[in-house]
């Protein structure tokens, strides 16, 4: 049987959405960035399901660590020159430098945020489980984060991780993600911890 990340691996590198972004990934540019949570989990349920590599995903989000530049101008020149990179593509691309996250979260969510210390800090605080994932290439093949294992995401279970979202957050994506993608296994935001 082979190893979950290579599982992984062969999923993504089915995807031509993926394949596009990993194919160009030295003209992102952009430092410790990495390829993350819906595109990378929607690719997968896709597989799956048996539906188009495309179906369901409406954008691509790149996240990347520049503590030497918290600027917005910064975030927006290097959002406008990927979106235009890969505009072929059809989809959304947010790119987001997560070293400034602190500075907007508050305002956004009504609650303060520690600052991250790099985009591995940050993806440990994303939504679920399953969306906790990144991706970026690297000489021997795609190197892999996720720090909740990958047994979620490849068995198609929707759990939160309740260490920043809230319930009308989960309860939110939840909803749509069902209606994409219905054979999902939801766990309840108040279900008992495994073990």
């Amino acid at each position: 049987m082979p190893s979950q990340e290579t599982q992984l691996r062969a999923v993504l590198s089915r995807s031509p959405i993926v394949a596009t972004v990993v194919g160009r990934w030295s003209e992102v540019g952009l430092p410790d960035c990495w390829l993350v949570a819906g595109c990378v989990a929607q690719t997968v349920w896709n597989d799956a399901f048996g539906r188009s590599a495309g179906h369901g995903i409406s954008d691509i989000d790149l996240v990347y660590f520049d503590g030497a530049d918290l600027s917005a101008e910064a975030e927006a020149r290097h959002a406008e020159r990927i979106r235009t990179l890969f505009a072929d593509l059809g989809l959304w691309v947010d790119v987001k430098n997560e070293a400034r996250v602190h500075l907007w979260y508050a305002e956004k969510f009504g609650s303060a945020l520690a600052p991250y210390v790099s985009t591995e800090d940050a993806i440990t605080t994303f939504p679920t489980t399953a969306t906790a994932v990144g991706v970026q290439p690297h000489a021997n093949g795609l190197r892999i984060f996720a720090p909740y294992g990958l047994s979620d995401l490849l068995d198609l279970i929707v759990r939160p991780n309740k260490k920043q979202i809230t319930r009308p957050i989960y309860d939110a994506k939840v909803e749509k993600w069902l209606a994409r993608w219905p054979g999902l296994r939801v766990v309840p935001w108040d279900a008992e911890p495994d073990g």
